[in-house]
């Protein structure tokens, strides 16, 4: 190739590079208006040093009858080698304002920035010293003989620290912006934040991500790589995280946060919320769910049935990287953990709470609620009611709050309002009629579960704190009726071994959402079951006692142990199962690099 040639491509070079510049006009008044300015002084920078300064287009010298305009090189070759990073800074300026753009003007700048991209490579490939040779030996001799000058003259102290300290400076911006490409399409580096896919990940492990297969995409726009992965079950996938708002404003401020997280290889994080704490974005969480199945999990196993098959089976791959006690895991991996949510005690209270659970009959509760009610009308037969006293707590008031074992009988929300209801109960004719409905209302309509473990089991526990409630209720009421002394409650066998099972199970509904999931996708009104959907997937953390995952919403509030149950007991809850699609999905975890003693493909390294 002559420089003839070279100029041509430099010429289609810039004109690429000024139909960018025009697709870049906004005309909104925010910060979309810079994208313009910057892509065109640069264009015209590298216009003027290229074609006027270095191939002469449109003057009256031949191209290669001046040898001292090879001076210009140098500095082509840099404007070069920023060309496809500056236009990249004006897409997402373009993009970074309040209404975004349009589809089509994405796929449009992507295609120009490509083929500037493209031309700009070729050119500094013909630039080079090694082509130059052949491109024009009048250029690369003039270079050499100048460089040899230089040589011989030498060179000032000042003059060769500015020459270093431009030259490392240079350096290291083209590697931040080769970084943020390679991070954008290709590999990214992450750190892990918490403690939720503890034992495969720790806090401050550092993990390599592969991105191209997963459909990257440029900056602030839909317009990117094709999908090609396929998540299956057990992937370990970074997304992001679907809690969060997706509007344009988070989106740039995410962008920002990324590109300075990148380019200090995880070490600073500016992706905080408005009190200053880091954002939980991206997550990094394993996929359990993929499309065409509905779940469910009762007592920490997970279920999965498909549209072929109506019966719901156990997910066997789950439970080999689900971890529910961190008790037992692996001494070299548990010393690195920092927060351990249940002793092993509390771990085995819960498994004990299960066990009577599954063994709950609901035939024996029927006969039980019948006994206590019996029980409770005999002794409020012969107390007087008192007039004008009413019962406020309506049918499912009755709340469940977490309770402190060592001091029950003074501390506990629960049990103290358990003490103050038995004295509303036999003081009026409400009282009485709302503990009747109470123990007995679900009688008349057990539902049939059709297989729906996660209801059913909640309908038993229900009933058991129930039972557990009226024990003490019953309790309460004979201490007031016989007069007993308050001095000697505390004491009391049969009060104090309700309480005790009323305390595991309480403790056991604190730990409801994070142990169980009721169906999801949930049945449609029809009671037909729903899947989820293609190309979106469910996603769990290992560490599932530790995990705000995509079972979990932000926020909680008040709601009844179980549906069946005009009666039921409310608890507070943060359940709200949601699916992922895959255009939030940014890679697939392939390696942990730090820390060295435990680098490596990730696999199931703890239990």
């Amino acid at each position: 190739m002559d420089t003839k040639k070279l100029s041509k491509i430099a010429f289609a070079c810039l004109c690429l590079a000024f139909a960018f510049t025009l697709s870049s006009i906004s005309f909104n008044a925010d910060v979309s208006l810079l994208a313009f300015p910057i892509a065109a002084v640069f264009s015209l920078v590298l216009a003027h040093f290229s074609l006027r300064k270095l191939f002469r287009l449109g003057g009256s010298a031949a191209l290669d009858g001046e040898p001292g305009r090879a001076v210009y090189i140098p500095v082509v070759r840099v404007l070069l080698q920023y060309l496809p990073y500056v236009l990249l800074i004006s897409f997402v300026f373009r993009r970074a304002g309040e209404n975004g753009t349009p589809f089509f003007l994405d796929v449009l700048q992507v295609v120009l920035w490509l083929s500037v991209s493209v031309l700009a490579l070729v050119m500094l490939h013909f630039l080079g010293a090694k082509k130059l040779k052949k491109t024009a030996p009048a250029w690369n001799q003039f270079l050499v003989d100048k460089k040899y000058a230089e040589k011989q003259a030498g060179r000032s102290f000042v003059r060769w620290l500015l020459s270093e300290i431009v030259s490392w400076i240079d350096a290291l911006v083209q590697a931040v912006f080769m970084v943020l490409l390679l991070n954008i399409f290709i590999v990214q580096l992450y750190e892990i934040p918490s403690e939720s896919m503890v034992p495969e990940f720790l806090v401050k492990d550092r993990v390599v991500v592969f991105k191209f297969l997963n459909g990257p995409k440029f900056p602030l726009s839909d317009v990117g790589l094709p999908y090609l992965k396929k998540y299956d079950r057990g992937d370990i996938v970074v997304f992001r995280n679907p809690h969060y708002s997706a509007d344009r404003k988070s989106e740039v401020r995410t962008f920002l946060s990324q590109l300075v997280y990148m380019c200090t290889l995880t070490m600073k994080n500016i992706n905080v919320d408005a009190d200053g704490k880091p954002k939980a974005d991206p997550l990094v969480k394993r996929v359990v769910g993929v499309p065409g199945e509905q779940l469910m999990m009762q007592d920490g196993i997970l279920y999965s049935r498909t549209e072929g098959s109506n019966e719901f089976k156990k997910v066997d791959l789950d439970s080999s990287y689900a971890c529910w006690n961190l008790n037992a895991v692996k001494s070299g991996v548990k010393e690195g953990i920092r927060e351990f949510v249940l002793p092993q005690s509390g771990y085995d209270s819960m498994i004990d709470v299960e066990a009577k659970r599954n063994a709950f009959d609901l035939e024996s509760a029927k006969a039980s609620c019948g006994e206590l009610l019996s029980e409770f009308d005999s002794l409020v037969s012969s107390f007087e009611l008192k007039d004008g006293v009413e019962f406020s707590l309506s049918p499912n008031e009755m709340s469940v709050y977490y309770i402190d074992e060592v001091s029950m009988f003074a501390s506990s929300p629960f049990l103290q309002n358990i003490r103050q209801i038995s004295t509303e109960l036999i003081s009026s004719a409400a009282g009485r009629d709302w503990y009747r409905n109470f123990l007995t209302a679900w009688i008349s309509d057990v539902p049939d579960f059709k297989g729906d473990l996660y209801s059913e089991s909640n309908f038993k526990l229900n009933l058991m704190m129930k039972i557990s409630c009226a024990k003490a209720v019953n309790r309460y009421v004979r201490f007031y009726c016989e007069n007993v002394q308050s001095s000697q409650w505390q004491g009391d066998e049969i009060l104090t071994s309700a309480l005790s099972e009323l305390s595991a199970f309480v403790n056991y509904v604190s730990l409801l959402d994070r142990r169980n999931m009721p169906l999801f996708p949930a049945n449609a009104e029809d009671g037909s079951p729903r899947y989820i959907p293609d190309g979106n997937y469910f996603m769990m953390g290992d560490n599932r006692f530790n995990s705000l995952d995509m079972r979990h919403s932000y926020k909680s509030w008040t709601a009844p142990l179980t549906a069946f149950d005009k009666y039921s007991l409310t608890y507070s809850t943060d359940m709200a199962p949601q699916y992922v699609d895959k255009s939030r999905m940014l890679g697939t975890t392939a390696y942990r690099f730090w820390p060295v003693s435990r680098k490596g493909v990730p696999g199931h390294t703890g239990m």
